[in-house]
């Protein structure tokens, strides 16, 4: 018991950082989670123009793996 309980809140603890998107169910709303994501996209590629590349914030939010930037 000593050792499952810290594993327990640990998965607890964890499992609250993540928010519960549950699976699209139809074509419409599949489509309202691409239009979604490509406009989230868009405006982190239009936050990204305007920091400074030398920051801290640039390299963590910017910096993507395979990116042309």
């Amino acid at each position: 018991m000593r050792r499952t309980l810290p594993i327990i809140l640990a998965a607890a603890s964890l499992s609250a950082c993540a928010p519960f998107e549950p699976e699209p169910v139809s074509p419409y709303q599949w489509q309202q989670r691409q239009e979604r994501i490509q406009r989230q996209e868009a405006e982190r590629l239009r936050r990204c123009e305007t920091m400074d590349q030398q920051s801290e914030r640039y390299a963590r939010e910017c910096a993507r793996t395979g990116a042309s930037q």
